[in-house]
């Protein structure tokens, strides 16, 4: 008898969990897994200082007519630089509006410039036109009836009295290739040849994030975002780099060839290469991305 009872109530006790078991809420399914976001590759590209401050060299002049004329506090200050006011000689009767925003910059001359790097450097120069030197870009914040008041927003250099101001038009900033595919034994391109001619800052060797200026440009068929390589022969009595003469093959006391060979006749010497920032008809402001060596003008360049 206690058998049977015994069993009954095991019977009523798995009864009830099975309807306990039948009557639970099914699980939840599992929350989908969202698809990781597309990774955008890093694209490499001139910074803002080196794209509006790398100037420029045009056989164009650059109309004068409107200036800087002034600035405040300027019983004392005869520079300007970023967040000061300056004046300028064009206002409402001129079409001047609030928030218009205009590059300034200079015409440049060498000051050393009756040192020669080397032989056609005066030249070339000439040739090529005016060097301009970005200075910066200022935005109107008051504009009265002949003149107007703005405010410097970006520097690259000190801005003064009698800069010249344009209409600001941006320029592009075109990507770099990858620093690795630099080829240091590159053979000639048989594309168009030129000159580093001088840097925009007048110095005579320039490197890597520095600045040139070529005598290749839009009339060559050179235009923003070409790459240059730049390359030096051996064997030439015209030398660029400072050395002792005949360096590559005869120094007294330290070995020497038979013969002299000439710059056709041995390996070229690839120094780096640049991209190009600004291109006028007959000149290319080009940014060196990569030098293996120091730069100097009279090297040649070539487009890749």
């Amino acid at each position: 008898m206690r058998i049977k009872v015994a069993g009954l109530c095991l019977a009523i006790l798995l009864g009830a969990g099975v309807c306990v078991a039948q009557n639970e809420p099914a699980p939840a399914p599992a929350p989908a897994v969202a698809a990781a976001p597309a990774v955008k590759p890093v694209v490499r590209q001139p910074d803002n200082a080196s794209v509006y401050c790398s100037g420029f060299v045009s056989d164009q002049q650059v109309p004068a007519e409107m200036q800087i004329i002034s600035g405040e506090q300027s019983n004392y200050k005869i520079t300007f630089t970023t967040g000061d006011y300056v004046y300028i000689n064009r206002g409402q009767s001129q079409g001047i509006r609030m928030g218009d925003e205009f590059s300034v910059l200079r015409p440049v001359k060498d000051p050393i410039s009756q040192v020669r790097w080397f032989k056609w450097q005066r030249k070339l120069l000439r040739a090529m036109g005016t060097p301009y030197e970005d200075e910066g870009r200022i935005r109107v914040v008051n504009v009265q009836a002949k003149t107007a008041v703005a405010q410097v927003v970006f520097a690259c250099n000190s801005l003064q009295r009698g800069d010249i101001i344009r209409s600001f038009e941006p320029r592009p900033a075109p990507p770099y290739k990858e620093a690795e595919k630099f080829d240091h034994f590159a053979p000639k391109s048989g594309k168009n040849v030129g000159m580093v001619v001088t840097t925009s800052t007048f110095e005579p060797a320039a490197g890597r994030n520095d600045s040139i200026y070529v005598n290749l440009g839009s009339n060559q068929g050179v235009k923003v975002g070409d790459y240059f390589r730049v390359y030096r022969h051996q064997g030439s009595r015209q030398e660029i780099a400072p050395q002792t003469r005949d360096m590559q093959f005869r120094v007294y006391g330290f070995g020497g060839s038979k013969k002299r060979y000439d710059w056709d006749e041995l390996p070229r010497e690839v120094l780096g290469e640049g991209i190009v920032l600004h291109v006028t008809r007959n000149a290319s402001t080009v940014l060196i991305t990569y030098s293996s060596i120091e730069i100097y003008g009279g090297d040649y360049v070539e487009l890749e």
